[in-house]
């Protein structure tokens, strides 16, 4: 039997918003990260104060992980473990403001600077981003898929 024809679509950058919306053309994939963590009571201070700003709370596992997110959306777990390297993880943020806060908390919990908060065009336009190193080295970032100001 012959597969069935896939009708054919234009290519859209997922990146980048409507101009008739402020709503994005992408849906969030990702549906849930493990980092591996040296000291988690070092993490555990980062990632409750990075996160605040999306209303972040902290949640116990029965497996002994600690995750991160908005309620019903813990999807961001550390576990102690020898982390295997540095990984780059992004947090959609609703606004800039988000972006903002996040950078301002992620530094007085102990990250390093990465980038400060502003617009990165060379990725597209609207693309209002912050970047901090974690405890860990894991390069963080807080992203706004937004349209220039």
């Amino acid at each position: 039997m012959a597969a069935s024809p896939v009708e054919p679509r234009a290519r859209v950058n997922s990146r980048v918003e409507s101009s008739e919306t402020a709503a994005p053309l992408r849906a969030t994939f990702l549906d849930h990260l493990t980092l591996s963590v040296r000291d988690p009571e070092a993490s555990r201070r980062f990632y409750r104060a990075a996160l605040s700003p999306w209303g972040s709370r902290e949640v116990a596992l029965e497996s002994g992980e600690i995750a991160f997110g908005p309620e019903g959306s813990e999807d961001l777990a550390i576990v102690v473990e020898e982390p295997s390297g540095p990984v780059h993880l992004a947090f959609a943020a609703p606004d800039r403001q988000t972006v903002d806060r996040f950078h301002q908390a992620a530094l007085a919990a102990g990250g390093c600077d990465n980038g400060a908060p502003g617009e990165r065009a060379h990725y597209h336009a609207g693309y209002y981003a912050a970047y901090v190193i974690d405890p860990d080295a894991n390069n963080v970032e807080a992203v706004f898929h937004g349209r220039s100001a």
